[in-house]
C-alpha cells in the first residue's frame, strides 16, 4: 500500500542508529512489527491472575518433561 507520511527527522535518524535498517520502508516495516509484538505482548500480561488452573496442575513436573525429550 503506498502512502505519504510526514516523518520527525530526528526519530527517523535515531532510529536508524538503533537499528541499523538502512531504508525508510525497512524501518517503517519493523517499526509496525515491534509495535504489534509489544501490543500482543501487553494483551498476554493483562491475563495475569485471571487465568485458573486445575488444583492438580504441576508446572514443575510439565518443566521436567520437557527438558526429558
Amino acid at each position: 500500500m503506498r502512502t505519504n507520511i510526514e516523518l520527525d527527522d530526528a526519530l527517523l535518524e535515531e532510529a536508524f542508529r538503533l537499528t541499523g535498517v538502512r531504508t525508510k520502508k525497512d524501518l517503517i516495516h519493523l517499526a509496525l512489527q515491534e509495535l504489534i509484538k509489544a501490543r500482543q505482548k501487553k494483551n498476554l500480561l493483562d491475563l495475569a491472575g485471571k487465568i485458573q488452573l486445575r488444583d492438580d496442575y504441576d508446572y514443575k513436573d510439565l518443566r521436567q518433561t520437557r527438558h526429558a525429550d
